[in-house]
């Protein structure tokens, strides 16, 4: 399935949900005759996928705002009249919960925005804790301003930062009273007070008591320009390449959970600390936190809110005592003048990340924004007993084959002295093995030189996910389990060994066990998160499409390059690039192959000196994926791959070709296989 075929896939199942969930909706796009092309086959796929993107425009539309007032500015004839009558209705309470809604801007930081917040009190901002964590610390005795390029990072929120709007409405965040801990709800809650303008012009938003499902709602806040959405041409026509400015963008919620909610409305980063919010009522539902673009957003119930900001107020949970320290004695008071509903507050369980443009004079680093959630399990730091781990057979050099088509473990000709060794049933060992694959640790980096599977993809079975462990063999001090790993501004566990390729066997049980296996610390590595790009992630699966049906199997060798200038970050030294290695029988020749890939995360990290920045991360940032000669492979990582460097369809480019020899895979079907 090409580009746009999956493209069109993905638009029809959206749209399909949104209208199943709506019905008025779904038969004012039936009136319009938004499938009249499904009964036309021979109609271009282009005109089918513009015609998707119609309908998704209509259905979740996204709204500008400007003067702080609703703008219905339906301009296309395709625009839907469902939505202008709802939003018509809803007028007088989106105009005042939009004034509520602001940016939140930096000083002396490397952003000079971060998110989105909005008042539940005439004092008193609520945002995400995820937004809070890029310029608040704890030095010990309570949250503070962390220190920025020359002092304390100053913050505000804009309630007029708008399309063509040279006004400004600002709150200065005089310090922040309550951050939830990594366990808790994404929630942070700050003290204001006016800093210029009209301070009436911006009154609270009531928290809904009891939040609902309903069809009838909207989330107001500041997308930025998100990387990480598979599809940027469709994300800038739904926004008109105009971006981190307040937005409406009506949706629903569809389902409610026990602290969070789920809703549909289209957001991209940025929106980290929109409210959700009801046009029946006015009142808000929830706090956005997280979302993935065209599949669903969460956000934490606004009751959650209202029980953690009663709690603040009561003293029952900590606030801020380093800016104030006067004020430690006392629980929080907040003024809430009479005629006003009480304060609203939000609370989420994911992640999303917004962000806004550096400030320094320097050349401007765009950083990629991490998708939700971050990591590929729960971080549970489970650990079984070494003995455990007698029968795991590891990675078989015969799997494809015996004599020449044997493919054997790469050894280490320049990291020898490097290679982490321990004690195991009585035998000094170098191997970690696993269900199906092994891992090589270097000592000096904690990390694996390399992760070598064997895949069946005919035996292939899908597993539950679990928590990342340790492995018992090996000390704790030489494997990495927190220090770099976590919520922005750190990184993602990337798996070396993909978490499916180990999962296989005769048998659910021995196929989960190899599932499982994929998720120890060792066999991961820091990455950013728009790292995994989709044609990195579907390298093995192509190759297997590539084998004898009665075969379907190939091994796969992943790891980092170790270099001397790789930044240090969180206390650990973080890789700039990653090479693949894939043999396997090829289909037509019957002959052993093996094709090697690199791709590179340099341009999404920052640099040394400098502390992770998130934003919009420009089109020449973005990760390819590139076909390179395994020789290459071999002269960069100080590791031998053998023979297979000589079965390389890439063996007969010379070191002069340089870049001629590597190839941007811009497609799968760019890879090549054979001479």
């Amino acid at each position: 399935m090409d580009a746009l075929e999956k493209r069109l896939a993905r638009l029809r199942s959206f749209n399909a949900w949104v209208q199943g969930g709506d019905a008025d909706l779904g038969e004012e796009s039936a009136d319009r005759g938004a499938r009249a092309l499904e009964s036309m086959p021979a109609v271009p796929i282009e005109d089918r996928v513009a015609l998707e993107s119609i309908v998704l425009r209509r259905t979740r539309p996204v709204l500008a705002i400007r003067n702080n007032i609703t703008r219905l500015e339906f301009v296309d004839p395709a625009d839907s009249e469902i939505w202008k009558a709802r939003l018509e209705a809803a007028r007088p309470f989106l105009d005042k919960a939009i004034r509520a809604v602001g940016r939140i801007n930096l000083s002396g930081a490397d952003l000079d925005w971060v998110g989105t917040g909005w008042l539940i009190a005439d004092n008193m901002l609520v945002t995400n804790r995820h937004v809070a964590s890029l310029f608040v610390a704890h030095d010990g005795r309570g949250f503070t301003f962390g220190m920025g390029r020359s002092g304390r990072i100053g913050a505000d929120i804009d309630f007029l930062q708008e399309i063509d709007n040279l006004d400004a409405l600002t709150f200065r965040l005089v310090r922040p009273l309550h951050v939830e801990d990594a366990g808790g709800p994404d929630i942070a809650l700050f003290e204001v007070e006016v800093m210029s303008g009209d301070a009436r012009l911006a009154a609270p938003i009531a928290l809904a008591a009891k939040p609902r499902v309903t069809n009838n709602a909207a989330t107001i806040g500041y997308p930025a320009y998100d990387s990480r959405i598979g599809e940027p041409e469709l994300m800038e026509d739904i926004y008109g390449k105009v971006y981190n400015k307040k937005r409406l963008a009506p949706g629903g919620v569809t389902k409610l959970e026990e602290l969070r909610l789920l809703h549909n409305c289209t957001t991209l980063g940025g929106n980290s600390g929109s409210a959700v919010v009801d046009l029946d009522t006015g009142e808000a539902l929830g706090l956005h936190f997280s979302g993935r673009f065209l599949d669903t957003n969460y956000a934490v119930r606004a009751d959650v809110v209202k029980r953690v900001l009663d709690d603040v107020r009561a003293g029952r949970r900590s606030i801020s005592v380093a800016s104030r320290p006067e004020t430690a004695a006392a629980p929080l008071q907040l003024t809430v003048p009479s005629g006003r509903a009480s304060v609203s507050m939000t609370v989420p369980l994911t992640i999303t990340v917004s962000l806004g443009e550096p400030t320094t004079s320097a050349p401007v680093r765009r950083r990629v924004a991490p998708a939700a959630p971050l990591d590929d399990g729960a971080i549970d730091g489970e650990e079984a007993p070494a003995a455990d781990y007698r029968d795991r057979e590891g990675y078989d050099s015969a799997f494809l084959g015996d004599g020449s088509l044997a493919v054997a473990l790469p050894t280490l000709d320049r990291h020898a002295d490097d290679v982490l060794d321990f004690e195991f049933e009585g035998k000094t060992e170098t191997e970690l093995r696993y269900d199906h694959y092994s891992v090589v640790m270097s000592r000096r980096r904690r990390m694996c030189f390399f992760s070598a599977v064997n895949i069946d993809g005919a035996l292939s079975k899908k597993s539950k996910r679990v928590g990342w462990k340790w492995d018992p063999r090996i000390p704790k001090k030489q494997q990495i389990m927190n220090e770099c790993y976590g919520n922005p501004p750190k990184f993602s566990r990337g798996h070396m060994t993909r978490r499916e390729d180990p999962g296989w066997g005769e048998t659910a049980a021995v196929a989960k066990r190899g599932n499982e296996d994929s998720m120890h610390v060792t066999n991961a590595t820091p990455q950013m998160q728009a790292f995994n790009a989709p044609i990195w992630l579907e390298l093995e699966d192509y190759a297997l499409d590539h084998t004898k049906e009665d075969r379907m199997r190939v091994s796969v060798f992943t790891g980092p390059y170790f270099a001397d200038d790789d930044p240090t970050m969180h206390g650990v030294r973080i890789p700039r690039a990653f090479w693949k290695i894939i043999a396997f029988i090829h289909d037509d020749t019957g002959k052993l192959c093996a094709t090697g890939y690199e791709m590179d995360q340099s341009d999404s990290l920052p640099a040394a000196d400098e502390e992770f920045v998130f934003g919009p991360l420009t089109s020449s940032h973005l990760n390819i994926a590139v076909q390179v000669p395994i020789r290459s492979i071999q002269a960069k990582s100080g590791l031998s791959f053998g023979r297979l460097a000589e079965v390389d369809p890439l063996a007969e480019a010379e070191e002069a070709i340089g870049e001629a020899a590597r190839v941007p895979l811009a497609s799968l079907e760019q890879i090549r296989f054979v001479r």
